[in-house]
Parts: structure tokens; sequence; C-alpha cells
């Protein structure tokens, strides 16, 4: 992953954070742009669309009809969880694909929900890893690349964990999904202007 694709999603998920209330947990969600070549992914942006959660009538039947009755009544609040709006997806392929990039997957944040969510919930502690919720999605999509990254505050610093999940094989889905190596490259201009 570049580092020019992680760092706005980096500072879209920092701004969403300052903002969840246990009332709130609000998502911060993105699409990740690049290239295929061999069994590597390389992903060179990341690119946001709005969230049509609440107001997307496939979104909400699919929460009322499946992830609700599956995953819980948490998942009735309308600020959990992420429908990216389809005219979005549309816009962002189309844009990709001028520019020679494929949809690769997608990226979203967990916060330090054992800390700052509701009392009934501090029980459940989120990280990189994926959510029963986020293997149902993952496996929805296809997507080869989906990486979590994990928002938590320690005193008044930030910290954040970045793990990469490939969808569960259509096969042998109680397998979960499939630990992907992550690596960021690093920013070579800012490591040669820290330098001088």
């Amino acid at each position: 992953m570049d580092h020019q694709a992680l760092t706005p999603f980096l500072a879209s998920a920092l701004a969403e954070y300052s903002f969840i209330t246990p009332e709130q947990p609000l998502p911060c969600f993105a699409i990740l742009l690049g290239r295929l070549e061999d069994d590597t992914a390389y992903v060179e942006r990341s690119a946001f669309g709005r969230n049509s959660r609440a107001t997307d009538p496939s979104a909400q039947l699919e929460f009322s009809e499946a992830i609700v009755p599956r995953f819980g009544r948490a998942y009735e609040n309308e600020h959990r969880g992420w429908w990216i709006d389809s005219h979005d997806v549309l816009r962002i392929t189309r844009a990709a694909e001028e520019d020679g990039l494929d949809v690769l997957g997608s990226i979203h944040m967990h916060p330090d929900w054992h800390r700052i969510g509701p009392p009934e919930e501090r029980g459940a502690r989120l990280s990189e890893r994926p959510t029963p919720m986020d293997t149902h999605v993952f496996a929805g999509t296809a997507w080869p690349v989906n990486v979590i990254c994990y928002l938590e505050q320690q005193g008044e610093a930030m910290y954040h964990a970045l793990a990469a999940w490939g969808p569960p094989r259509a096969d042998a889905p109680e397998l979960g999904c499939t630990e992907l190596e992550l690596r960021i490259r690093a920013d070579v201009g800012a490591a040669a202007s820290a330098k001088r």
C-alpha cells in the first residue's frame, strides 16, 4: 500500500473518531484502488464515497432482514455500518478505469469501542481483526483486499494498527477471512527532507 493511499484515510478516520459517541459509532470507509500483478495487490489510492446506510432502500432492507437478525440489535443503529452510495461506486470505478486502476477492495475503521462505546458493549473489544459482520461483508463484495484500521486513544495520543484481509473462501466460509501480508511503502521524500 502506498502511504499516499493511507494518509487521507487516516486523516478522515481521526476526524470521524473525534465525533464518535456511544449513540453514534460513526464509521469511516474508503475504496482502495490500484493494480493486481501476479499474486500481489498494489494499492495506490483510496477514494471516498457517501454512506447511504440510512437512506438507500437496499441498505435498509439488508440491515433489517439479514444483518440485524444475524449480528444483533446494535446494527439497528443507522450510524453503525457502511453502505457506500451506488452512484459513488460507479463514479469511483469509472475514474479508476480512466487512470488504468482497478477497484481492489476497502479500508474501514474500528475504534476502541471497549473504551468509548455504550456500557453494555464495552466487553466487545475491537481490533484490526475482522468481526463476524466484517467477514459477512467481505464475503459479499469478494474484493481481494480489505484493510481494517484500528484506532485507539491512550491519554492524549492516538495509535493505529492495520491488517489486510482477503474474503473467506467460497468453498470453506467457516475458515473465515484470510490474513494478507500488508506493507506500507515509505514516503522516501519525507525521509530525505527529515535528514536535511
